[in-house]
């Protein structure tokens, strides 16, 4: 028998809710820097192969055999050097940011571990190591969560109150984050532009999409310059931005070291931050504190509700 459509492809519809965001902003803001570098596939961890995903040699694939000293090194240009351009940029702004943090990356760097300790960033689980959840078995993938748990409570302080994996997560990843419990929220979805509830397991559990569009990962093989990229950002927030006269939305920007760490990417992410400096009703953001406002402004609405309804209203400009 085929297995059960339970897919919601309908969603807000026409009707999307008021956000509601502090200062009747138009339209929320999130940069996510994803700190992966250290935790990816490598031989020394017993993959049997360097990753390059994301890298200047992304197209390459796995073409060499046993270790990758080039790939290696590329990961970790993202570590060394990327890492700290981010946060100079972000942090003389006093923007706020949020961590995608894989814990094993973040356990073999305690000086970025402390950074982002003392910065005020909030940091929102990437797994245990940077790999390809729906590769897990549920045993396996229930033992990351955990280890990724405790992992984070140590290195930066707290323990994570967000999750996002790889790409995408498994058929069983929402259920076992729920299941470990202490997770307010997962970005584990890329059908919306507006967080919503669902019930899993009988448990109310929020979902506060990202975006893999507004990413610099457009840089392995998409666009070529900072200024493409720069554009290609421009326009979504533009678009956004009119439209949250009537619906407010919110936007998700991704970083990653290795990728727009590097100089002639880099001044890109700060033309970026400054966007909302030209535009009234905008609310540049941690993930976290969207997660908290609308847990408070758009509380579970019951079981077996899948999406907050409620019609729109003009957001104050």
């Amino acid at each position: 028998m085929p297995a059960t459509y339970d897919r919601d492809l309908i969603g807000y519809g026409a009707n999307p809710p008021n956000p509601k965001w502090p200062g009747g902003a138009r339209l929320a803001i999130n940069f996510v820097m994803n700190y992966e570098e250290g935790s990816e596939p490598s031989v020394q961890d017993g993959e049997g192969f360097t990753e390059v995903g994301l890298t200047e040699a992304h197209s390459l694939g796995q073409g060499v055999k046993g270790r990758d000293l080039a790939g290696e090194g590329m990961f970790e240009y993202g570590s060394r050097v990327g890492f700290w351009r981010l946060m100079r940029l972000l942090q003389e702004r006093k923007l706020p940011m949020t961590v995608f943090g894989c814990a094993l990356a973040l356990e073999r760097h305690k000086p970025a571990a402390d950074a982002i300790r003392a910065s005020g960033f909030d940091v929102c689980c990437h797994g245990w190591r940077w790999i390809k959840h729906y590769e897990l078995t549920e045993a396996e993938e229930r033992e990351h969560i955990r280890k990724a748990v405790a992992s984070l409570q140590t290195t930066v302080g707290e323990r994570p109150l967000g999750w996002y994996c790889r790409y995408g997560p498994s058929i069983n990843t929402r259920r076992l984050i729920v299941e470990e419990g202490g997770f307010l929220y997962d970005s584990d979805y890329y059908g919306d532009e507006l967080p919503f509830w669902k019930t899993v397991d009988g448990r109310p559990h929020l979902i506060v999409p990202y975006s893999l569009t507004n990413n610099d990962g457009k840089y392995a093989g998409w666009v070529g310059t900072s200024d493409e990229w720069f554009a290609f950002i421009r326009d979504a927030f533009d678009m956004l931005y009119k439209e949250g006269a009537k619906t407010p939305k919110m936007m998700s920007v991704g970083l990653h070291m290795r990728l727009i760490g590097h100089p002639a990417r880099a001044r890109r992410p700060g033309a970026a931050a400054r966007l909302h400096l030209k535009q009234d009703g905008v609310w540049v953001t941690r993930r976290l504190d969207i997660a908290r406002h609308w847990m408070t402004t758009h509380p579970y609405p019951g079981k077996g509700a899948q999406r907050v309804a409620a019609a729109p209203s003009a957001a104050a400009r």
